[in-house]
């Protein structure tokens, strides 16, 4: 009897793997299904990311290829990746789908968006594109990717998590959801965000990449990128983030765990060339992909209950 390699003795057996994929997929699909049935005009945001890349596969599942009845939102920041956007345009191409872009800087030109200074962040200002959005298009629900072990605030989430007409979270008016029963009400001007894969894990996303081949964007795996150490991250060097006084730019192999506006994104280290690897890395991390990889501090729970309240999250 040969001797079982590293790899087969850390992915658990692959008929387990299936069945609790088919389980979150299930659901999932469930979800994406009572939002069409429920609502007059729903949109999925999709940033060509790696959870909305899972929400559009399994979207395609649900309805079929050129079939999907809502249109894809991106609130673009202006400072994306290329690999992503470029991605985000071939993935809805090649679905048919329609895609809706709105940008952080059309509403800087309408002044309903100003920096403090020019090199701020435009990431926690996309709130403000969103709601225009959501104003423009008169959407009443919007299918988001995030997922509850990603941090506390997203933690305590609902599934359909209501927004008042203000387009803000407020934990009184967030309902019950018993037995995959969802209370789908709405008054004039309110709307839903509703996450269908609240209940996976990175794990889950990644192990169910690599069984449905889904692809994805290449900065998700391993290739060499000139960065920097700072406050114990690898900062990307760019024109957005170039290398401060005394910072040594070094080129190292690095990924992608989480994909967003360049400022605020750091790359792992990481060798990972596939999915396959990618689940390996995953299954010995001990920070969540958000905690590991990002420069602003929107990630701590206060920061994202504001994000809530002001109605982007």
């Amino acid at each position: 009897m040969n001797a079982r390699t590293e790899t087969e003795l850390l992915l658990p057996p692959a008929h387990l793997s299936n069945t609790h994929l088919d389980a979150l997929e299930e659901e999932t699909i469930f979800i994406l299904r009572e939002v069409a049935a429920a609502f007059e005009r729903p949109t999925l945001l999709f940033s060509g990311g790696k959870d909305s890349l899972v929400l559009l596969k399994c979207a395609e599942k649900a309805f079929g290829a050129g079939r999907i009845p809502y249109p894809l939102l991106m609130i673009d920041t202006g400072h994306n990746f290329p690999e992503v956007t470029a991605y985000r345009d071939q993935r809805a191409k090649e679905l048919g789908a329609e895609l809706i872009v709105r940008s952080v800087e059309d509403s800087m030109k309408r002044g309903t968006v100003r920096l403090a200074h020019p090199g701020e962040s435009r990431n926690a200002h996309q709130s403000v594109t969103l709601l225009e959005a959501i104003e423009e298009f008169r959407f009443d629900a919007l299918i988001g990717g995030a997922r509850r072990d990603e941090e506390k605030a997203r933690a305590k989430e609902r599934i359909f998590s209501h927004r008042d007409s203000f387009g803000q979270w407020q934990p009184k008016d967030q309902r019950p959801e018993l037995w995959t029963l969802f209370n789908t009400r709405l008054a004039p001007g309110e709307h839903f965000r509703v996450f269908p894969i609240s209940n996976w894990t990175e794990l889950d996303v990644w192990q169910y990449i690599a069984r449905e081949e889904v692809g994805l964007p290449s900065i998700y795996y391993t290739h060499k990128r000139e960065v920097v150490e700072r406050r114990g991250l690898l900062v990307p060097v760019t024109e957005l983030t170039p290398p401060r006084d005394g910072e040594t730019v070094e080129v190292r192999d690095v990924r992608f765990r989480t994909v967003g506006d360049i400022t605020t994104t750091c790359p792992v280290e990481s060798l990972a060339a596939d999915a396959a690897d990618v689940v390996l890395e995953t299954l010995s991390v001990d920070v969540s992909e958000r905690g590991a990889t990002r420069m602003d501090d929107m990630t701590s729970e206060a920061s994202m209950e504001k994000r809530k309240k002001d109605g982007y999250f």
